[in-house]
C-alpha cells in the first residue's frame, strides 16, 4: 500500500475504521466496519519501510463483536 507507513495513515485511507490500543500489551490493532456497519475485520499490524502487513484476528457480526475483547481476539490462530 503506497504512502501507508503509519497505523494513523490506515484510518485516513479507511474512515470507517477504528485505532484500538491495548492497555495491557500498549500494542493497537485497527477495527474495520464492513458492509454499512453490519459485519467487523480485525486486524493486527506490522509496518516495515517497504510494507504495511495486516494480520486478520476476527471478522464477523457486528453482535459477534460486541461480544469478544478486540485486544485478546485470534480466531484464526
Amino acid at each position: 500500500m503506497e504512502d501507508c507507513l503509519y497505523p494513523q495513515d490506515l484510518i485516513v485511507r479507511f474512515p470507517n475504521s477504528d485505532l484500538v490500543t491495548c492497555p495491557k500489551t500498549k500494542q493497537s490493532r485497527i477495527v474495520f466496519n464492513v458492509g454499512n456497519n453490519k459485519y467487523r475485520l480485525v486486524c493486527g499490524y506490522l509496518f516495515t519501510a517497504k510494507e504495511c502487513v495486516l494480520f486478520v484476528k476476527f471478522v464477523g457480526t457486528h453482535s459477534a463483536y460486541d461480544r469478544i475483547d478486540v485486544c485478546s481476539i485470534n480466531t484464526f490462530k
